[in-house]
C-alpha cells in the first residue's frame, strides 16, 4: 500500500462521497496481493518440485554408488594381498643373493656370524690339511722308493699292528 492510496482514502472518507471507490480499490489491492501470493506460491512449488525431483535422482543413484564402493574395496584388498605377495618374495630372493654374494662380495663383512660361511670355512681348512698330508704321502713314498725299501713288507707291518 503506497502513500497516495492511505492518502486517497482518508480524502475519501472525510468527504463521504466515494464509499464504493474505496471498496473498489482495496478489493483491486486485494487480487494484486492475491496474484502475488499465487506466483509466489506456484514458484515455491516449482522449486519444491525440482528439489524433490533432484532428492529422487539422488536416492536412485545411492545403490549404484555403493555397489561401486563395494567392488573398489574389493579390489583394493586384492592390490594390498599382491603387494604383501610381493614382499615376501623380495625378502626371499634378497636373503638368497646374500647368502650366494657373501663370499664374492667385497663390500660385505665377512667376519659376520653366519653357519653357512663358517661351514664353508672349516671345510677348506680340512681340505687343506687333506692335501698337506697327501703331499707329504707323496714324499716320504718317494724317499722309501729311493732306499730301496720294500713297501709291500711296510705295509704288511702297519696293517698288522693296527690288529
Amino acid at each position: 500500500m503506497s502513500f497516495s492510496y492511505l492518502k486517497d482514502k482518508f480524502k475519501k472518507k472525510t468527504e463521504g462521497n466515494g464509499k464504493d471507490s474505496n471498496v473498489e480499490i482495496i478489493k483491486l489491492d486485494e487480487l494484486k496481493e492475491n496474484e502475488i501470493n499465487e506466483e509466489r506460491k506456484k514458484e515455491e512449488e516449482e522449486l519444491l518440485n525440482q528439489v524433490m525431483t533432484r532428492i529422487n535422482e539422488i536416492e536412485n543413484d545411492i545403490p549404484r554408488i555403493k555397489v561401486s564402493i563395494d567392488t573398489l574395496k574389493s579390489q583394493i584388498q586384492e592390490v594390498q594381498e599382491e603387494v604383501e605377495k610381493l614382499n615376501k618374495t623380495i625378502k626371499d630372493v634378497m636373503m638368497l643373493y646374500e647368502v650366494v654374494s657373501q663370499e664374492i662380495n667385497p663390500f660385505k663383512d665377512q667376519e659376520k656370524d653366519n653357519p653357512l660361511l663358517n661351514e664353508i670355512q672349516e671345510l677348506k681348512r680340512h681340505l687343506e690339511g687333506l692335501r698337506t698330508e697327501i703331499v707329504q704321502l707323496k714324499s716320504d713314498l718317494k724317499l722309501l722308493a729311493t732306499h730301496g725299501i720294500d713297501l709291500d713288507e711296510v705295509i704288511y707291518e702297519v696293517i698288522s699292528e693296527g690288529r
